[in-house]
């Protein structure tokens, strides 16, 4: 993890984790397998500390629209926490490295889970109106997933004059407005 986090994925080589874990590439080999292991762990352990980070996020609320919106921020918080570990998850930063589909599933639908109850409490209780809180899960999640990720883009990016994102205040303030719009809109 400390040679995705200080490096970047490009440099997620067998070698340069054998030397951060002070041990040999055939440890490395031994434990995982081959680097494709690795990276696999690597991808699996992302999504398990995501799911903590939106958990965390949970912790007192009971209402289900607060309950959409704290792991919205939990999902930020992450990923403004562990950039380089984000675009492993979520990007293609090492174009040879592509979870299986049954992978990704059990990834995604770990953490998508806790998006669904909410989103599934909330059309319980009359506060969204959905027939299909598993679809209205999903756009909320995109909707997240597409703030977040334009915050992070604009982050690495010297701030533009008047654009929306130029701080991390800002950055959670659209993320509100935006999940907030699309839950009116579901009401």
């Amino acid at each position: 993890m400390r040679v995705l986090r200080e490096q970047g994925a490009p440099y997620l080589t067998l070698r340069r984790v054998a030397d951060a874990a002070a041990t040999s590439t055939m440890g490395i080999y031994t434990c995982f397998g081959s680097r494709a292991g690795l990276l696999e762990a690597i991808y699996e352990h992302g999504f398990h500390l995501l799911h903590e980070a939106m958990t965390s996020s949970l912790n007192g609320h009971t209402d289900p629209r607060a309950r959409i919106m704290a792991v919205a921020y939990g999902y930020r918080r992450f990923a403004l926490t562990d950039p380089a570990l984000y675009a492993l998850m979520f990007e293609r930063p090492l174009p040879d490295f592509d979870p299986s589909p049954e992978q990704r599933h059990e990834a995604l639908h770990h953490c998508f889970g806790l998006l669904t109850e909410a989103t599934a409490a909330a059309a319980q209780a009359g506060l969204i109106q959905s027939s299909n809180p598993q679809r209205s899960a999903y756009l909320i999640w995109t909707t997240i997933h597409g703030l977040v990720s334009i915050e992070l883009t604009c982050s690495l990016r010297t701030p533009l004059p008047g654009w929306f994102l130029n701080s991390r205040e800002e950055g959670e303030r659209i993320l509100t407005e935006g999940v907030q719009s699309l839950l009116g809109g579901l009401t």
